[in-house]
């Protein structure tokens, strides 16, 4: 996907996923813009915050966040 300089962000996604999207952040009151702009920001944290973990995880690891019991 190419990337220019503007400051767009343009991602295809399934039209019925699209809807469910929209549905779902109408009925919270937030725009698809302030939801992408407040999970952008609480990724970016989590991804400078230092681990509490040392060893073997992974990026990965982390960004799926803790395990469910």
């Amino acid at each position: 996907m190419a990337r220019g300089q503007s400051g767009r962000i343009v991602v295809e996604v399934d039209p019925r996923l699209k809807l469910e999207l929209y549905t779902a952040l109408t009925a919270r009151g937030l725009t698809l813009k302030a939801w992408f702009l407040e999970e952008a920001e609480r990724f970016l944290e989590a991804q400078r915050q230092p681990s509490l973990f040392t060893g073997d995880s992974t990026r990965e690891d982390r960004q799926r966040g803790p395990l469910k019991s």
